[in-house]
């Protein structure tokens, strides 16, 4: 029987996924958490066995809760949920030490078959997951520009990309718009472009709009 939270903004996507999970017999009890900074505090408590963390919330996002409970080195097994394609985040997220990815259009077909591999101790990874990492791993010499990229750089350039304000990602990150103004150049000079026209235009070619 697995303790099991969940963390993300969106009451009715935790509802959704705890009236699914309410239908496994291997879950023992569900808490909730709307915040990356309270599911943190929660998950520090040693309660729960897995974490279902979204990746985009208000404050730490969910790749930055993520690196702070490997850290504390806990056995807890964290399978991250996200509304982008799976090619935009599972990478990071696996590497950053995630047991598994899951986007949340397929949550419902996929979210008690993953539950069950970290149960057992495995990784989850679905089949298109795998096909992209197969390819991805052949073709290391192709890699993206925005691979380069630090998580924060990341989250950073894909909201410039859809057109937001530095003082509107400041707001929104809790960062000075000083330090995100220093994210924005290092962005640029990582990835050879000269303005936010031409880091916009590979954005959308990319489909990394949020």
């Amino acid at each position: 029987m697995y303790r099991i939270l969940i963390a993300d903004d969106h009451p009715i996507v935790r509802s959704g996924l705890k009236q699914i999970l309410q239908e496994a017999r291997f879950v023992r009890s569900i808490e909730e958490a709307s915040t990356g900074g309270e599911a943190l505090e929660k998950a520090k408590t040693g309660k729960f066995d897995i974490v279902l963390l979204d990746i985009s919330m208000p404050g730490m996002n969910g790749l930055e809760v993520l690196e702070e409970l490997k850290k504390l080195k806990f056995n807890i097994r964290v399978l991250m949920l996200s509304i982008y394609p799976e090619e935009d985040y599972a990478v990071r997220a696996l590497k950053a030490g995630a047991s598994g990815y899951l986007t949340k259009k397929s949550a419902p077909d996929e979210l008690l078959t993953a539950i069950k591999k970290l149960s057992r101790g495995d990784r989850y990874i679905s089949p298109s997951l795998a096909e992209y990492l197969a390819s991805h791993l052949a073709d290391d010499t192709k890699k993206p520009l925005h691979e380069g990229l630090s998580n924060r750089e990341f989250q950073v350039m894909r909201m410039i990309a859809s057109g937001k304000s530095l003082k509107e990602i400041a707001g929104e990150i809790n960062l000075s718009p000083k330090t995100v103004s220093t994210f924005r150049t290092r962005i640029l000079q990582k990835m050879d472009f000269k303005n936010n026209a031409d880091l916009i235009q590979y954005a959308m070619k990319n489909g990394l709009t949020e």
